[in-house]
């Protein structure tokens, strides 16, 4: 029985007990709260949902515990129940019940973890959209990894996810670009404001390699070709480089396409027609105080050209029109303000704002002995993605980037996560992997078989952990969704390698010497069957390999 499945069972026993005692159930809330108590000794899981009701519901809450662990004790799959403090249930699942677990994770391998919770749901994920100004910086590799992590979990509760990268290739900064391009072609300084670095260099030269005279071309049509064909060579950089860190897209959405597509006029049309556009001082203005904005936006400018939320209307509006029932924004630290902006621009179209969400990600350091570092020999002074994959590879990337709360700011340590310590979070959890497939292999040769017919036998403490650790993973998997935080995975990983190497201290697997292999080994090596599925499907949910040999 894993925690959701209890809470479940303990929901049912409240509402029971409640309405034998003629109190009223409907405070019940719809999940309840199942947790592991921090000592053992109190027991496998502890509920608090008598504390949580008992006094709404009219009735002492120690009372209410009292008449629920009676409950609970008679249910099946429950040892014991018993009352704690001012009324928490602390429960022990009998030996069958938590065994059982070992063998519904080999069952069902690789889908052990997924579930419904966004069933039925298309989501439009949208992250990274760096500028294709320059290679992706650090900031814009925390949002590859998480992102990617995301869709992978939300994926796994259900939705249809749609990984989409949004092409700004429209505006000043890319004539800014085109015209760094074409000074450094032409030997001349950087343009005021424009982008340094020797990848500058280096597609100014590719692009006077793949289109012969261009140097001779009249300034404007020589700037559109540097516009052109720079932002083509540096957004295939940039797709080779997230590919490589393992971040695909399934959708390139050009902004450029808003404007010349005919998109950003439909917006316009629409929003005119509904009455949330209005004219003044020769200009056309978004109703957005009317939905929770600061200020009215401008739209069309007295000028008459398009203001840049102008294509933001159009895209969500497209995002829409494609089928998705909920956009999410993955945006940087600098765009707070594009909170209500977006979810203003989805009233101003008719629906609902909880269309939107926006996750802003926080900033993220490199250090090296305490001190910050400074390394990129491509982009001037930005450390990019392709820097960070140099200097400690994909896994270690990735996992660093992942396993913290975009909410905060981290400090990602060069020499921890080159290093093949305990210490190195992403190779204490992908150590436990490989050392339970050198189990795998080594009871191979000694011709040993896992077995789940006599579970029973899986007693010891040690043991015990480790299968409630691993009945944890669906909860961690449904919560990381449904809160958008797959950090979640992350720190349960490590839980369940810490709880992995202290079973592996303690219980002996393989028979040693002389020893007979016994039915205790088949059980123990189904139990390390499992904890390896489970690592490896954790793993795989942060895109992270899962190595057999380290």
């Amino acid at each position: 029985m894993n925690p959701a499945d209890l809470a479940s069972v303990v929901r049912a026993a409240t509402s029971t007990v409640m309405r034998s005692h003629d109190l009223d159930d409907s405070v019940l809330p719809e999940t309840v709260t199942i947790e592991r108590p921090r000592n053992p000794e109190h027991g496998d899981y502890a509920t608090n949902i008598a504390l949580q009701v008992g006094k709404r519901a009219g009735a002492n809450p120690r009372e209410l515990a009292g008449w629920l662990a009676t409950e609970l004790g008679e249910q099946a799959g429950i040892a014991d129940a018993d009352v704690a403090g001012p009324g928490f249930v602390n429960l022990r699942l009998s030996a069958e019940s938590q065994n059982a677990l070992v063998d519904t994770v080999l069952d069902r391998g690789a889908d052990y973890g997924t579930g419904d919770l966004l069933g039925g749901q298309v989501i439009n994920l949208e992250f990274v959209s760096a500028n294709p100004t320059g290679p992706i910086h650090l900031g814009g590799t925390r949002w590859a990894a998480v992102g990617d992590a995301l869709g992978r979990v939300m994926t796994a509760q259900g939705a249809a996810v749609i990984r989409e990268y949004y092409f700004n290739d429209h505006g000043a900064q890319i004539d800014r670009y085109a015209a760094s391009l074409d000074a450094a072609a032409r030997g001349l300084p950087v343009p005021d404001n424009g982008y340094a670095g020797d990848y500058i260099h280096d597609i100014a030269a590719q692009v006077v390699a793949d289109v012969p005279g261009v140097l001779d071309q009249p300034d404007t049509e020589r700037l559109e070709t540097f516009r052109a064909h720079g932002v083509d060579l540096m957004f295939d950089h940039i797709k080779r480089t997230l590919h490589e860190f393992g971040t695909d897209f399934d959708v390139f959405t050009h902004e450029n396409e808003m404007f010349t597509s005919g998109m950003v006029e439909q917006a316009v049309e629409e929003l005119k027609a509904n009455g949330n556009l209005y004219e003044k001082d020769g200009a056309w203005w978004l109703r957005s105080t009317d939905y929770g904005d600061d200020k009215d936006r401008v739209v069309i400018k007295s000028d008459g050209d398009a203001a840049y939320i102008a294509g933001d209307l159009a895209y969500y509006r497209d995002k829409r029109a494609r089928g998705a029932t909920l956009c999410i924004y993955m945006l940087g630290a600098d765009h707070h303000g594009y909170v209500v902006r977006l979810t203003a621009a989805a009233a101003a179209l008719g629906d609902d704002p909880s269309t939107v969400e926006v996750l802003i990600g926080q900033m993220v350091n490199l250090v090296r002995d305490g001190k910050p570092v400074r390394m990129s020999k491509r982009a001037g002074t930005v450390i990019t993605m392709d820097d960070l994959i140099d200097a400690v590879g994909v896994d270690a990337a990735r996992y660093s980037l992942i396993r913290s709360s975009v909410d905060v700011n981290i400090d990602i340590d060069l020499d921890l996560l080159t290093s093949q310590t305990n210490e190195n979070p992403v190779y204490y959890v992908q150590y436990a992997h490989a050392r339970l497939s050198a189990i795998a292999r080594n009871a191979e040769q000694l011709g040993l078989a896992a077995s789940t017919e006599h579970l029973e036998l899986l007693v010891h403490p040690a043991e015990g952990e480790l299968i409630r650790t691993i009945g944890d993973f669906p909860e961690v998997i449904r919560t990381a969704a449904e809160l958008r935080e797959p950090h979640r995975v992350c720190r349960y990983l490590e839980i369940l390698a810490g709880s992995y190497h202290r079973f592996y201290d303690r219980c002996r697997v393989l028979p040693q010497g002389d020893d007979e292999p016994a039915d205790l080994h088949r059980a123990r090596l189904a139990l390390c069957a499992s904890a390896r599925q489970v690592l490896g499907n954790g793993l795989a949910m942060v895109g992270v390999s899962a190595p057999e040999r380290m």
